[in-house]
């Protein structure tokens, strides 16, 4: 499993996530839950992942392959707005797990996973949204300017005393990384290095 954190705060977008992705005894893995997708002066898509690794990862190595391949439909570099991009993520891991679910639960494995999926596309206010294993998903909004997935239950009482719309990025910060950490302390699954960008 994993944490991961979305903030849509007045002063801009912060996004955290923890890297561990296995935590046996003795085989202790990492790897980055964050994807960032970016066109200087033209857009920003960042994801955190968490859940089934192979379907998380695959769900974006989907959407990266359609995004430099010359086609006719939106992409992630070619979607006009946010809304369409959190689609496009929930399209991708649909697909992914209908090709893969039947085969992972023959084996009792989950073939559960999610998103975060936020950014800014010229012309438009940064954005933020909770993409749901199902592919449905939901966006952030002033009165609940952050989103959760993974491990959330350590990590969220701090964002629930903290996080207002007008919190500012540096004390945003300092409480995701303090809600990492609680997280961290209290579930092996989780686990450094933290991801961070602030946007």
């Amino acid at each position: 499993m994993t944490y991961c954190i979305g903030l849509n705060l007045a002063e801009g977008l912060l996004f955290a996530s923890d890297s561990r992705t296995n935590a046996g005894v003795d085989d202790v893995r990492r790897a980055s839950k964050m994807r960032v997708f970016a066109k200087p002066g033209e857009r920003l898509v960042v994801t955190l992942s968490s859940g089934n690794l192979s379907l998380t990862q695959n769900a974006m190595n989907l959407l990266e392959h359609r995004a430099t391949q010359a086609q006719e439909q939106a992409g992630i570099y070619t979607a006009t707005s946010m809304f369409e991009v959190a689609t496009l993520v929930g399209d991708a891991l649909r697909e992914i797990r209908k090709r893969d679910e039947p085969y992972l639960r023959s084996s009792g494995i989950d073939p559960s996973g999610s998103f975060i999926v936020g950014g800014q596309i010229s012309g438009e206010p940064p954005r933020l949204f909770l993409v749901y294993s199902e592919g449905n998903f939901i966006e952030s909004n002033p009165d609940t300017p952050w989103l959760q997935t993974g491990e959330i239950k350590f990590g969220k009482p701090i964002l629930d005393r903290i996080i207002r719309y007008d919190t500012t990025l540096a004390e945003a910060t300092k409480c995701a990384l303090v809600s990492l950490d609680s997280t961290m302390r209290s579930n092996l699954s989780v686990g450094p290095p933290i991801d961070l960008l602030l946007y």
